[in-house]
């Protein structure tokens, strides 16, 4: 879903990278995995505004909705029953989406041109009119969010509600938690709400919270307080997430080197034919060459 209202800071397949100067603010989600209470209001209001189809779930023994985020279910409570190391046991749970990182994996690795967009306030988003379905930006996910729609033909994730944001609304997962969980506004200010909390968790015992905005990609718009932040993979987070080398290799040299290699040899022949005219047929001792 494109935003009209909104300025495109970098797209997929572009020659043009970030340019690093912003004319608005970034905005952020601040999640708090400590005061989350597994109720999946967020889940709801998700389906409802996104106006996302139907998907089966199958009982596995969890109160997971699903093992996994989906083409048609863009925001996930997982739950973890954890065992510490110090013997006791902690329910864990996490609101899973695209964390519309500030270097995008998955806008790095999209071949289609357009079809992958980053705001300038930060915002991640699909454009499912260039989007070729290729399942690339999948790739270059640390996080595993980009889900293939089958229906469509199209790849889908969380859209951090760019129509709400865009007419100043916070997302529909924001105004649904009833808990204080979810908080939007710039990602200063959530950034400094989540050192807050881990301050007062950290008083409260609990020595190794942190906060979650892993820098190998850039940092995160979903800023996110862990109680037990030296085991992010306790959460169902990468411990330190980045955009693939290869990823990096493909948009900063191949591709640009590939386009001049293309121009080059279109102009040669161009200039070939205006220095030699075109080609002709041969003739041998024996006259013209037959046609």
């Amino acid at each position: 879903m494109n935003s009209p209202g909104l300025q495109i800071r970098q797209s997929s397949a572009s020659l043009h990278g970030d340019t690093g100067q912003r004319k608005m603010p970034v905005v952020s989600k601040y999640i708090d995995t400590s005061t989350c209470i597994g109720c999946k209001a967020c889940e709801v209001a998700c389906q409802e505004w996104n106006d996302l189809g139907n998907v089966d779930t199958k009982q596995v023994g969890s109160y997971q909705t699903m093992p996994q985020l989906n083409a048609d279910f863009w925001n996930l409570i997982k739950f973890n029953e954890q065992t510490l190391t110090d013997g006791g046991f902690a329910w864990l749970m996490r609101k899973d989406q695209c964390m519309h990182c500030a270097d995008p994996g998955c806008l790095r690795a999209c071949p289609a041109p357009g079809a992958i967009v980053q705001y300038e306030n930060g915002i991640v988003d699909v454009n499912p009119d260039a989007c070729i379905g290729c399942g690339m930006c999948a790739t270059g996910c640390p996080f595993d969010v980009p889900k293939y729609h089958k229906e469509s033909g199209k790849m889908a994730k969380c859209t951090l509600c760019v129509d709400r944001v865009d007419v100043g609304l916070e997302p529909a997962c924001v105004k649904a938690c009833p808990t204080g969980c979810l908080h939007f506004g710039t990602k200063d200010d959530m950034r400094a709400l989540a050192d807050q909390r881990v301050d007062q968790l950290r008083a409260n015992g609990l020595a190794q919270a942190a906060v979650y905005d892993p820098p190998g990609v850039g940092g995160t718009t979903v800023v996110t307080v862990l109680a037990h932040g030296d085991h992010p993979e306790w959460y169902g987070l990468p411990r330190d997430p980045h955009v693939p080398t290869g990823m990096r290799f493909w948009k900063s040299v191949l591709r640009p080197v590939g386009f001049i290699a293309m121009a080059a040899a279109v102009f040669g022949a161009i200039g070939h034919y205006l220095s030699y005219g075109p080609k002709k047929p041969k003739e041998d001792e024996s006259g013209p060459a037959a046609l």
